[in-house]
């Protein structure tokens, strides 16, 4: 699915895939927006993700799993209610803010998070892929 919004310069409409395209998740992800895009090593970068539910989400954590051409990286687990105002309901945005050692290598990245509830059941899961740079702010003139 490929969402087209409009963003602030710098940041593009990321294609979102769930993990279990069969599966109905109980909260629906409608985008991703990652600003900068590309990301810039030793920069902060902010991923955000629209998404909506039925249901009342009271608690729940954010699973998130980083893999550099298919090799895993990097994994994260943030509390929901860090993330968003709870509960969580209707339409809601998650906002995650990183800043990437400025030794990151770059190149193409994949990014799956689950959203997981009471008792771990799976809210939602997807993945999208994301580029760093070549820059860093540390470069020498």
């Amino acid at each position: 699915m490929l969402v087209l919004l409009l963003l602030p310069s710098g940041s593009t409409a990321t294609a979102v895939e769930y993990c279990n395209k069969g599966r109905d998740y109980p909260v629906k992800v409608s985008g991703v927006e990652i600003v900068p895009d590309p990301i810039v090593r030793g920069e902060p970068a902010t991923f955000k993700i629209s998404a909506s539910t039925d249901k009342n989400i009271a608690t729940g954590k954010l699973v998130i799993d980083v893999a550099y051409f298919f090799f895993h990286v990097h994994q994260e687990t943030h509390n929901l209610c860090d993330e968003t105002s709870c509960p969580v309901s209707g339409e809601f945005v998650l906002t995650s803010k990183q800043t990437l050692p400025s030794y990151t290598p770059p190149g193409s990245y994949t990014l799956t998070m689950k959203l997981l509830g009471d008792r771990n059941k799976e809210l939602t899961c997807i993945s999208f892929g994301f580029s760093i740079g070549f820059a860093t702010t540390n470069a020498i003139i």
